[in-house]
């Protein structure tokens, strides 16, 4: 049976009561995984921050750019490193980050938004101080722990109607240098100083599934008192578990909740949204 127009009039319909719960308030979106790589997924996600920016809807986009880091440091002969799942970041690695993170993935996603009807305006975690770090340990070399979050300039950003993308390079306090953020992190921190009203971590899985391999155990809400032992049963585990313990963050810190998305399906953040379907995993 095709889509009719009182199909699409039924789906206007019920986005509505979501439409007027976000309205004015300010939802964070870690972007990143597939959803950057693929083109067909980079559109849906473009469009849907449009939309929402469009409805009222407060988005502010927080970016990763790993691919495109290890693509540039393959291109001057360099081996990327990952110690406990974080990269490495030497001097001359740190300056390869700030220049993909800074520069082309951030200029490039405010073009592509800016082409496809939104306001978008690029901004570093250095900029008037948002992000300020110290070094998280030696062994993953300059790679930052978040100390404070200025989240003025993204807020003038809202304010003036702008849709914010941020890269993730810290400006350090203990030491005259930038720092590498991990994005999930960055995207936590900023969601809980703007007092977000959500936080959206867009990753390449499924969401918290009981079983890892059946797509069909996804757990659609979890609640922070089940995290401990969802770990212990190890439901959460490897990369999975820096992301829970970064939403529960945010939860515990005041935003209203946080959901683990997948952002290998066309216009997942609309779907979580603004339909009674919602997709992924919510942790409240």
């Amino acid at each position: 049976m095709s889509f009719s127009e009182v199909d699409r009039a039924k789906v206007l319909a019920e986005a509505l009561p979501y439409i007027q719960k976000y309205y004015g308030k300010t939802v964070v979106v870690k972007y990143g995984g597939n959803a950057m790589i693929s083109e067909e997924l980079r559109q849906a996600v473009i469009s849907d921050i449009i939309l929402l920016h469009l409805v009222g809807i407060r988005v502010v986009v927080v970016h990763g750019g790993g691919p495109e880091i290890s693509e540039m440091l393959n291109k001057i002969g360099k081996e990327s490193r990952f110690v406990d799942g974080l990269r490495y970041t030497d001097e001359e690695t740190m300056d390869i980050v700030q220049q993909v993170l800074c520069g082309k993935v951030n200029k490039n996603l405010v073009a592509t938004l800016n082409r496809m009807g939104g306001r978008a305006i690029g901004l570093c975690g250095m900029d008037a101080g948002l992000f300020q770090a110290k070094k998280l340990d030696e062994k993953y070399g300059l790679v930052g722990e978040i100390t404070t979050v200025d989240p003025k300039a993204v807020e003038d950003c809202l304010g003036d109607g702008y849709i914010p993308v941020v890269s993730t390079v810290a400006q350090g306090t203990d030491q005259d240098t930038a720092y590498n953020i991990n994005a999930d992190t960055a995207a936590a921190k900023l969601a809980v100083a703007l007092k977000a009203e959500k936080l959206i971590l867009l990753t390449d899985v499924r969401g918290l599934l009981m079983d890892p391999k059946n797509e069909n155990t996804l757990l659609p809400i979890v609640r922070l008192s089940q995290v401990p032992g969802l770990v212990q049963d190890g439901v959460i585990q490897g990369g999975m578990i820096p992301k829970v313990e970064c939403c529960v963050e945010s939860v515990r810190s005041g935003v209203d909740n946080a959901v683990i998305l997948d952002g290998r399906i066309p216009h997942s953040i609309l779907i979580e949204l603004l339909s009674d379907e919602g997709i992924g995993t919510m942790l409240l």
